[in-house]
């Protein structure tokens, strides 16, 4: 029962919230949780997105449903339900890659400690909300789970070669794989948020690699001293194993969820390019 508590309680002004917490408030309702009379003010609320039913259930003097508790572990097997659904759906190169790792992934009897990270502390949240334009019940399911995640950098880039922007500026959380909360074996999920403007210089590992990304527009490139391929949310890009690729963040924050669907202890390595700095100087969107 705790998906429809979690739904209920979606945060007001996302897209489509308000059907949402309809659904949810009619599940509960079948249930003999909710009133008929606290069901029609779910009702009334859901063509208005950023209307509250808790302001209006006391306006009519009815009883506030209450918030059911939900452990670390249930948050994260949402989140990554949500992400597999989302992921699964996705037409790519790579598809058939991603959805055998996909598979393979499950949870491990104890949640890893969580990090925070003070990039996710400042960007997941601006990043949530253009995310919840495209995907709203997967940006719900990351704000849940996100204080539940261990944020990292990773410094296995020289930082004068990566540069001081993206040393500073990035954070990723692991879902599965290595530590993560789900086991995955030679496969890698997680996110991974990029401060805006940030110039994620070029480089290539030896993982075939899915980013998803859930905001947008953003730059990519796909060989040292090319132009900026400009992409928008929503749409995925297949890096096979060792292709150089680039990424120049807009104005948003740069969310995506990421997939690396074998030799996940490889390291990855920087390509110079000759152009950097006009693309750290570069705005996008």
């Amino acid at each position: 029962m705790d998906d429809p508590f979690r739904l209920l309680h979606m945060p007001l002004g996302v897209p489509g919230s308000g059907r949402v917490r309809y659904g949810a408030a009619m599940q509960l309702y079948q249930l003999g949780v909710l009133s008929e009379a606290q069901l029609d003010v779910y009702r009334d609320a859901s063509p208005h997105d950023r209307r509250d039913p808790a302001a209006m259930l006391a306006d009519r003097r009815l009883q506030p449903v209450p918030v059911l508790p939900q452990a670390p572990a249930d948050l994260l097997r949402a989140l990554f339900v949500t992400a597999q659904d989302y992921l699964s759906g996705l037409v790519h190169p790579g598809q058939e890659e991603v959805r055998d790792g996909l598979r393979r992934c499950s949870p491990r009897e104890r949640v890893p400690e969580a990090r925070p990270h003070p990039v996710a502390e400042r960007w997941l949240g601006p990043a949530l909300e253009q995310a919840a334009l495209l995907q709203p019940c997967l940006a719900a399911a990351i704000a849940a789970a996100a204080p539940h995640l261990a944020w990292i950098s990773y410094d296995a880039y020289p930082r004068k070669a990566i540069g001081d922007s993206f040393a500073e500026g990035h954070a990723f959380a692991p879902i599965a794989g290595g530590e993560a909360p789900f086991a995955a074996g030679n496969f890698e999920l997680g996110l991974f948020l990029i401060a805006p403007g940030v110039l994620y210089r070029d480089h290539r590992h030896l993982a075939p690699e899915l980013y998803a990304p859930l905001t947008g527009p953003h730059g990519w490139r796909f060989a040292p001293d090319r132009p900026l391929i400009v992409k928008p949310a929503g749409e995925p890009v297949w890096n096979p194993s060792l292709q150089p690729h680039l990424t120049k963040v807009g104005r948003h924050p740069f969310l995506c969820l990421f997939a690396w669907t074998q030799d996940v202890t490889a390291i990855a390595e920087v390509i110079p390019a000759g152009d950097w700095p006009a693309l750290e100087a570069a705005v996008i969107g």
